[in-house]
């Protein structure tokens, strides 16, 4: 069996509803290498987080650079890596399928497609998005190299509150061969039980300050937890403060916290990682 193999069935069977896989989400290559040392058993890229590391907004990345940064990541550790693809950089299936297939090329585990249209601001039509994720479907799994393919519902995300359209767009998602169904910011217990009712796939969720506790979710039924941007967030809030403590107050509180990281960047980087 060789490493892509392994990596999709690894990646794959660590989604267990009721012992959910917690997916915490570097931006850099460091940060990757720092949360497999801390015993995660799988990663995903951020845009956001790696769109920060550009001095970018999310959203504002090309295909090659999640291309790239995916990549580096996969090469960067030996655990199971899926890419944030954003709507996977294309305006029709062919190209969908295109970046799915690139994307299988890479030595990463998985990918993800969305069904907003970041361009326009608005979500794609029900028939067209399930049509996206067919076609990224279809490229996942049809390679030599396969891909978990993770299809997100982005209603709650975007600010419409329509459950139910949430639940038909992830049921046709699963219809159309989707491994993991994702609708982010909708963390109700009562709007997660619904949807885990109504899907028979491994489900996200995204960990938000209102979200449940890891042992609610996994009660629930979850298989899978992602962080998204919160890591790199909650890192930039570090430097910020301590910027601003070193700028405004002149002094240097901040070197406890720095030290806890120094000590994570040593026992992580004391190998060189994968070859």
């Amino acid at each position: 069996m060789d490493r892509d193999t392994d990596l999709f069935d690894r990646f794959l069977s660590l989604h267990v509803p009721g012992d959910p896989l917690l997916l915490p989400n570097p931006w850099d290559a460091g940060s990757a290498r720092i949360l497999e040392g801390l015993g995660f058993e799988a990663l995903a890229t951020t845009s956001g987080g790696f769109a920060g590391t550009l001095g970018r907004l999310d959203h504002h990345i090309t295909r090659d650079d999640a291309l790239e940064h995916g990549a580096r990541l996969a090469a960067a550790v030996s655990i199971p890596v899926s890419a944030d693809l954003e709507d996977c950089f294309g305006s029709d299936p062919a190209g969908i399928a295109e970046t799915v297939t690139l994307a299988a090329g890479t030595g990463l585990a998985g990918c993800s497609i969305e069904d907003h249209d970041h361009l326009s601001g608005d979500r794609y039509p029900f028939t067209v998005a399930v049509e996206r994720v067919a076609a990224a479907v279809e490229a996942a799994h049809s390679g030599r190299h396969r891909l978990v393919l993770t299809a997100r519902a982005d209603a709650g995300f975007h600010g419409d509150p329509d459950l139910e359209d949430t639940i038909r767009r992830l049921q046709a998602f699963e219809e159309a061969g989707a491994d993991v169904l994702y609708a982010p910011n909708i963390s109700r217990p009562e709007d997660l039980r619904r949807i885990l009712a109504a899907v028979s796939r491994p489900v996200n969720v995204l960990a938000m300050p209102d979200t449940p506790p890891v042992a609610e979710l996994a009660a629930l039924g979850v298989a899978r937890i992602s962080v998204g941007s919160a890591f790199w967030g909650g890192g930039t809030g570090g430097r910020v403060a301590a910027a601003g403590e070193c700028h405004d107050s002149g002094t240097f509180g901040y070197w406890d916290r720095a030290a806890v990281g120094r000590t994570a960047a040593r026992a992580a980087f004391r190998t060189s990682g994968p070859t």
